[in-house]
């Protein structure tokens, strides 16, 4: 059963990945929210060194194969985030912005190993910060008035990628804690794909109303928006 668990969530959580960046490519945005993105990122690239160090493990591939997959979604989120912000965020607002975000991304994944060990910070953290990217997915369906750069995959993906190490960590190993955190995670999980199942169409904010990336121009027919102008 833990080995079923455990595969259900690794390849729930790839595809997840995997879907991200294929939305966010289809429609030039970012695919998860930001703030969410970070965290994962970090919690991947610290983990995958920490299992290294002690030794090649399927765990450690793993992490490095999804940090891998971050960094294409961190590449979405450079060449399309900033026409999501207010006009006021210039480019080099944008990336001091970007840079103090995933710093302090890695500075709470060494506070919860400082804190907690290697064991429970792992754990602590990962559920934590799944709570956190659950709330943020239907924030951003709210933001970005629909469905646009989301994917009802990847969102029953990441239910099923958090529900399997609930049955896991929470029930067969008794830990009340991450039991919690988890059933909150399907709360709001459920209640994101119940807004994607109701709105089939991709709509909301397009790539019309964005600002283009540097050295990119403008499709045929979209309307261009002055790089000072609010996007909201």
């Amino acid at each position: 059963m833990d080995l079923l668990l455990t595969l259900i969530s690794g390849l729930a959580w790839t595809l997840v990945y995997a879907e991200a960046i294929r939305v966010g490519l289809r429609d030039r945005t970012y695919a998860m929210p930001v703030a969410a993105l970070a965290l994962n990122f970090a919690w991947e690239s610290t983990y995958a060194v920490r299992e290294f160090s002690v030794g090649v493990s399927a765990q450690g591939i793993v992490n490095v194969v999804w940090a891998l997959a971050d960094i294409v979604i961190v590449y979405t989120y450079l060449r399309y985030g900033r026409a999501e912000l207010p006009g006021f965020v210039t480019r080099p607002l944008f990336a001091v912005w970007t840079a103090l975000l995933f710093a302090s991304a890695f500075a709470v994944q060494w506070l919860f190993l400082a804190h907690f060990g290697h064991h429970d910070a792992s754990r602590y953290s990962a559920f934590l910060q799944n709570l956190l990217m659950s709330g943020l997915f239907i924030a951003l369906y709210a933001s970005r008035g629909g469905r646009h750069g989301q994917s009802l995959v990847m969102a029953v993906a990441k239910w099923l990628g958090t529900l399997a190490p609930t049955i896991l960590f929470g029930v067969i190993e008794d830990a009340p804690f991450i039991l919690g955190l988890g059933l909150l995670c399907t709360v709001f999980d459920l209640a994101y794909i119940a807004l994607l199942a109701r709105d089939p169409a991709a709509g909301g904010k397009t790539a019309a109303g964005a600002v283009p990336a540097a050295g990119e121009e403008p499709a045929a027919g979209e309307p261009v928006r002055s790089p000072s102008a609010p996007s909201r």
